[in-house]
């Protein structure tokens, strides 16, 4: 679907308003350099450069925009970039714009009609932002309004790789203020005990940070208002905690939701008691839209012990703590509070890698032809949900995710006939047999052992008592076992049970050096069953490691 609408670039270029037929002048990206204040990632890496080349765009990068990320000019240049003098000359030969913040007053002014930009946005907390972006005629798709619960989008997903980024430096800034190891130590000069972590959130940042303080071997706790991360938090190597309340916090998309005034109290609590044991928290707690809820009070400051340290991840849209300064470092109540907005930026290298890949899987989602030029299709639900302008026009807030449709009622099947007495079938499930029954027949059978065992030779009641404790052994380990079970258990119990073979060999071999030899029709069937049982043996266990086999990865 087309209109066919172009518009004509000061360069000449032919730039596509988001249609596949617009020209077919490959568009060029452009990547400036971030000015926000602290930021030194850059939008695209000289390795992806290469990779936007051979998709049929051209790109130029701004002089110096990955200096701060180690990432001279010199390598965009090899890697087929062309590097521009000055954000004017970038910006206004720019068909497409990569950028890591969303755009300032003065940047949105050097934006031209037609032209597209792709970058972090947040529209929720930035409408005056949005209103300008509109008037300028241009469309815009915001790398955090991804729809995270689609499973094609989660290689376009940014906001999860910053947050791995954020998690694992979050620790790390802990460490830096931290007065002690993480890992417990015993030295000649004395013991050092194990740091104790708490961290407020399981996200993709709490993950990370539960992750990397595990690994530096704190003693790590870990609190989420969705239930199904626990399981999450344990296989990190974690304690969850739960609040003695019962309410689901998931949100959808991936985030939790604004709990209730009842659940919010017994969180508080919780909180509380933590603050006076631990040694270090970490609160990764947001909100799409909304200020970052208050979970650590000054109250809960100040009980924590002297040395302590509280690393507020969420700084920038307040923070999870009553007493954090944006964008600081400081301490309270001899409390550390770091509150830095900047934690991506920090590891600027990694981040910068991280999000230009991002931002290259949602270009070959843009440019599917691979000839340059960009489709913003509205019908794509990730592209959808990613674009908050087209062509000046405000398309955000996206409607919400189709939902799959709910499968079919399956007719719940008809009762299985009943398994016969004193057995089961090859189709049907068996049953432990009951109390009472397994009672009477234990007594009827010790009643004929008693009749049996006070009229027969010595003999054959060693052998007679060895065979019913085999029945016994034999019933309770197959008749107790799941069917489905039942044909890697029998392959097992065959090989061992060719325990038999001894048997054999010992018709073969006179027992204590005894001149006489067994009769000769009994060696000949001993050693038949040698080989058998020698068969059954070693195929049991084959079959046995073949099934188990399909069971790993």
């Amino acid at each position: 679907m087309s209109t066919g609408a172009t518009t004509e670039g000061p360069t000449g270029n032919t730039v596509a308003a988001g249609l596949p037929d617009a020209g077919k002048t490959p568009q060029r990206i452009g990547v400036p350099r971030e000015i926000f204040p602290g930021e030194k990632r850059v939008a695209t890496v000289p390795e992806v450069v290469e990779k936007l080349i051979k998709l049929g765009f051209k790109v130029s990068v701004e002089a110096g925009a990955g200096d701060l990320s180690n990432f001279s000019d010199d390598t965009y240049r090899a890697a087929g970039a062309e590097v521009v003098e000055g954000a004017a000359a970038l910006w206004s030969a720019a068909d497409i714009v990569f950028k890591v913040r969303g755009p300032t007053t003065d940047e949105v002014a050097l934006m031209h009609p037609g032209q597209a930009l792709i970058s972090f946005i947040w529209p929720a907390q930035n409408p005056e932002l949005m209103q300008q972006l509109s008037a300028k005629k241009v469309t815009v798709l915001a790398i955090d309004a991804l729809p995270r619960m689609l499973s094609r989008a989660q290689k376009m997903d940014a906001l999860t790789s910053m947050a791995g980024v954020t998690g694992y430096r979050a620790v790390i800034e802990a460490a830096n203020a931290f007065g002690r190891f993480f890992a417990g130590q015993i030295t000649a000069a004395g013991k050092v005990p194990p740091a104790k972590i708490f961290v407020a959130g399981a996200g993709v940042a709490g993950l990370a940070a539960i992750g990397t303080a595990v690994g530096l071997g704190a003693i790590v706790r870990a609190n989420d208002t969705r239930a199904e991360v626990a399981d999450q938090v344990t296989s990190m190597g974690g304690e969850f905690v739960k609040v003695d309340y019962e309410e689901e916090g998931g949100g959808g998309g991936g985030y939790a939701k604004v709990m209730s005034e009842g659940f919010q109290q017994a969180q508080r609590a919780m909180y509380a008691k933590q603050a006076k044991e631990v040694d270090i928290i970490i609160t990764t707690a947001l909100i799409p839209g909304k200020p970052a809820p208050k979970l650590i009070t000054a109250e809960m400051v100040q009980s924590m012990k002297p040395g302590s340290v509280i690393v507020d991840m969420a700084g920038e849209q307040g923070g999870n703590c009553e007493l954090t300064v944006p964008g600081e470092a400081v301490v309270r109540h001899g409390v550390t509070i770091v509150g830095y907005t900047d934690l991506a930026s920090r590891l600027s290298k990694q981040s910068s890698t991280l999000y230009a890949s991002n931002l290259f899987r949602l270009t070959e989602e843009l440019c599917k032809t691979k000839d340059g030029i960009i489709n913003v299709n509205m019908e794509d639900e990730a592209i959808r949900g990613l674009t908050v302008t087209k062509d000046g026009n405000v398309t955000w807030p996206a409607p919400a995710p189709k939902q799959p449709p709910a499968p079919a009622a399956v007719a719940k099947p008809a009762a299985a006939p009943a398994a016969k007495k004193g057995g089961h079938g090859h189709g049907g499930a068996s049953e432990p047999m009951a109390g009472n029954k397994l009672a009477i027949m234990f007594g009827v059978a010790a009643a004929l052992f008693w009749l049996v065992g006070s009229s027969a030779p010595p003999a054959f009641l060693s052998h007679f008592t060895v065979f019913v404790l085999a029945c016994f052994v034999g019933y309770m380990v197959v008749w107790n076992v799941k069917p489905a079970l039942h044909t890697p258990l029998m392959s097992v119990t065959n090989a061992i049970s060719s325990i038999i073979a001894i048997g054999a060999l010992v018709q073969i071999s006179p027992i204590g050096g005894a001149v006489d030899r067994p009769n000769e029709l009994i060696t000949w069937v001993a050693g038949a069953g040698i080989v058998l049982t020698a068969i059954n043996m070693f195929g049991g266990f084959a079959v046995t490691q073949r099934m188990l086999a399909m069971f790993r990865k």
